[in-house]
This record gives C-alpha cells, sequence and structure tokens, in this order.
C-alpha cells in the first residue's frame, strides 16, 4: 500500500480549516447582505415617502410629478406601491388599499412595519406628516410599501457575490498552498536526489544546505552513514587481522601434514602426529573466539537466564585443570560458601573463564608456578578473579591487552582472549579489570548479582 505524499499531506492537513474559514465567512456574508439589503430598501421607502409627500403639498393632491414616478417605479430595484391620504383621511392618490398592521402605533410619525398584501409578506413606511391643502389642514398619511422578496433577491445576489468572491480567492489559495507547498518541499527532494545518488562506496558526510526543520534529518543520516563507515572499517581491519593470525597455524598444518608422511621412525612419528593435533586444536580454538567475537558483535541482545557463578566456575576449572596440572603448574580453585546467583548467558561465561585460564597459561612466562581462581561478593556484584606468579604486565599496558590481537609480548596466543572477555562483560552489565602485581597477574571481572536462585 503507498503513503499518501507529504505533499498531499499537507495539502489537505491547509486545505480544510481554509474551506471551514470560507463557510464561516460566506454564511456571515450572506447575514450582512440581509441586513444591508433592510437598510438600503428601508432606506429607499423613507426617500420615497419624502418625495410622495412633498408632490402632494405641490400639487394640492391632484398629481405625481413624473420624476416621482419614475423614482417609485424603481425605487431600490422592485416595484414599489404606495397610499395616501389627506386631513380627515380623504384618499387622495395611490393604490385604493394599504395593507394594514397589526403592530400599528398612530402616535409614530415614522413608522416601519412587516404585513401581507395580496398574499404576500411585505415591508410598509407609514409617514404622517401635518400639510394644508385648500383649505383644509390636518395630517397627511404616507403609505409606502415593498414586497419582502424583492429585498431577498438583491440579498441573495449581494450574497451571491461575495460567494463567488471568496470562492475565486479559496480557488487562488489553493493553487497556491499546492505549488507553494512544492517550492517548499524542493529541499527534500534536493536531498533525496543527493541520498540517492550516493553508491555504496561513498558513505561520506551529506553537505547541502536544508531548511532547519530538515537539519535534524541530515545529521541523524550522517551520523548514520557514520556508524557505517566505521562499521565497515572495523570489519575491514577484523578479516585482515584474522586472516593473519589463520595464515601461521594453517601454514603449520599444511607445513606438518607434508613431512608426516616422510617419517618412517615410529617414535618420530607419533611425535609429529601430535604436534600435527596440538597445531589443528589451536587453529580450531582460534576459529572459536573468532566466531565468538563476531557473534558478540552482530547477535541480537540473548536472553539472559538466572545463573550460579560458582556452578559454572566449578565447571570450566574441573574440564581445565588436567591441562594445567600437565604442565607441573599448580591450580587452585576458592569458591565462595554462599551462591552468586547473575543473569547471563552459560556458554559466553563460560568462554570467559576458559579464555582468563588460557591466558595465564599462555602468558605467564617461564617462572611462573600457580594459577589460581577465587570467586567472591563485592557490594552487588559478583567476582571472579584469576590470579597467577607469572611475569605480569606492565600498569600502563592493561587496556591496551583488550584490545583486539593486542598481544603484549611474543606467544602462541591469538591476542583474542582479553577482547572476548571484555565484550561478553559488556553484553552482561559487568567489567574486566586488569590488577598488575609486584609478580604475576590478577585478572578480576564483575557481575551484577540478580535475584537469588529459587529451588524447587
Amino acid at each position: 500500500m503507498t503513503a499518501m505524499s507529504l505533499r498531499t499531506r499537507l495539502f489537505m492537513m491547509i486545505l480544510p480549516p481554509l474551506l471551514l474559514l470560507s463557510i464561516i465567512l460566506g454564511v456571515w456574508r450572506y447575514e450582512a447582505a440581509q441586513r444591508t439589503s433592510e437598510t438600503l430598501f428601508d432606506r429607499s421607502l423613507l426617500a420615497a415617502a419624502l418625495a410622495i409627500s412633498r408632490d402632494v403639498a405641490i400639487s394640492g393632491g391632484d398629481a405625481l410629478l413624473p420624476s416621482t414616478r419614475d423614482f417609485v417605479s424603481d425605487a431600490g430595484g422592485g416595484e414599489l406601491f404606495y397610499h395616501v391620504t389627506g386631513p380627515g383621511g380623504i384618499y387622495i392618490t395611490g393604490y385604493a388599499y394599504p395593507p394594514v398592521s397589526g403592530d400599528r402605533k398612530d402616535d409614530n410619525r415614522l413608522n416601519y412595519t412587516n404585513a401581507e398584501y395580496r398574499g404576500e409578506p411585505v415591508r410598509v413606511l407609514r409617514m404622517t406628516e401635518s400639510t394644508t391643502i385648500g383649505n383644509l389642514t390636518g395630517d397627511t398619511i404616507v403609505t409606502v410599501w415593498q414586497r419582502d422578496s424583492d429585498r431577498n433577491a438583491f440579498a441573495a445576489s449581494l450574497a451571491r457575490r461575495a460567494a463567488a468572491l471568496i470562492a475565486s480567492l479559496m480557488a487562488a489559495l489553493a493553487l497556491v498552498v499546492w505549488f507553494g507547498v512544492k517550492i517548499g518541499l524542493r529541499p527534500l527532494n534536493d536531498l533525496q536526489d543527493a541520498i540517492r545518488d550516493r553508491s555504496p562506496d561513498d558513505l561520506g558526510d551529506i553537505r547541502r544546505a536544508v531548511p532547519a526543520e530538515v537539519s535534524g534529518i541530515v545529521a541523524t543520516l550522517n551520523r548514520l552513514f557514520g556508524q557505517v563507515r566505521q562499521s565497515i572499517e572495523d570489519h575491514q581491519v577484523f578479516i585482515s587481522n584474522a586472516a593473519h593470525q589463520l595464515r601461521n597455524p594453517a601454514s603449520a598444518l599444511l607445513s606438518m601434514a607434508e613431512v608426516l608422511p616422510e617419517v618412517s621412525d615410529p617414535q618420530e612419528r607419533r611425535l609429529r602426529e601430535r604436534e600435527l593435533i596440538m597445531a589443528a586444536r589451536k587453529s580450531a580454538r582460534l576459529a572459536n573466539q573468532l566466531l565468538s567475537l563476531e557473534r558478540l558483535r552482530y547477535d541480537e541482545v540473548p536472553t539472559f537466564e538466572t545463573l550460579e557463578l560458582n556452578a559454572i566456575a566449578a565447571e570450566v576449572c574441573g574440564d581445565f585443570a588436567p591441562t594445567i596440572l600437565s604442565r607441573d603448574i599448580g591450580f587452585d580453585f576458592e569458591r565462595y560458601p554462599d551462591p552468586l546467583p547473575i543473569k547471563g548467558d552459560a556458554v559466553l561465561l563460560g568462554e570467559v573463564i576458559t579464555n582468563l585460564l588460557e591466558n595465564a597459561l599462555t602468558h605467564g612466562g617461564a617462572g611462573f608456578s600457580m594459577i589460581k581462581v577465587k570467586t567472591m561478593m563485592d557490594a552487588q556484584f559478583a567476582v571472579l578473579t584469576v590470579e597467577d606468579d607469572g611475569v605480569g604486565i606492565p600498569e600502563d599496558s592493561a587496556q591496551a591487552a583488550f584490545q583486539r590481537f593486542g598481544q603484549l609480548s611474543e606467544g602462541d596466543g591469538s591476542g583474542l582472549g582479553l577482547a572476548i572477555v571484555r565484550d561478553v562483560m559488556r553484553r552482561h552489565g559487568g567489567e574486566a579489570e586488569l590488577v598488575p602485581q609486584e609478580k604475576g597477574l590478577v585478572v578480576k571481572i564483575k557481575i551484577p548479582t540478580a535475584p537469588p536462585l529459587v529451588n524447587s
């Protein structure tokens, strides 16, 4: 399903309020036209009444002047009726029977009323003046009226003109909004073109002038491009280092395998076979470490379960003890007396402890004689330490030891063990620390404790 374009969305957001406003203006303008029509027609009635009263006074009640008849004929744009009586109620001129209104007030000299004439609603003006006609003196009453339909037609005409004007303005405004939105969105279209024209090899920052409202999008894209660029660079460095690390064991394996068929002495052959097996194990261990690093880098956050650190440490130490003892090196595991519940991944934590033991065994040097594993509680953390009495490392090199392939001395190690330890600890919300000693090294890992395990 295709989403509505931003241009159409903005247009639909702007246009309905404008339409509602135009309707409100139209209603107001119609009511104003009604009021204007009533005012104009009432004034035309008054003007006609004054003109008729003047002619009656001048002519003595005989007739209306032609100019007055013309004015009465087209006053206000509609037919106008009149009726005149002189002193004593004597009929003088006009239509024989004027409309009679129920709210007539004889005490007013000028009285507007609404009435019916021949079945039609009309507006009536009754004007009373004192006049003298011949030898008679008294009130002359001029009654002038006009159909409401003429007034309404005039008001409707005014309203139609106003509606036409409002509609024209709305149409013009809609066009302005439509094309204005298009022009206003041009920076977004330019930004889209700039992104579309990018190649996979071009992940540099977007440097294009954009409105302030779009600058956040550009900044986010540039930050994303930077992260992708850094990820690609890190991946390329990792691949290069991994290839370098795998090349030497692979070459050694190949050399041993090529020489082995030529060895005829049984004792020498068994020695070569053992060397070949050890080299194959080192290669397999290196491959597993590389896979562990990639898992930590790209896998989603795993679903941790509640574990017991003492149990994990005891199992790993039990599996690794024969390897250490076969080298005539002392090995001790000091277990914390109480449970150490933690949230974590048993495989990853086992890999951490294994890497720490391998690191001590590989880099302890020629003179070391002891490896000690200890678990303890430190505030809200479960702690495991691996201590040896080997050559150790300088204090200022502690952080460098956690870098990938960051070997501080020549040896058989891959340079990945402590890097894996650091990444696993970060995944578990903990930390890893190297504590140099006068003789040897202590590696400490800390993991937040979890609620106690419930025995079922």
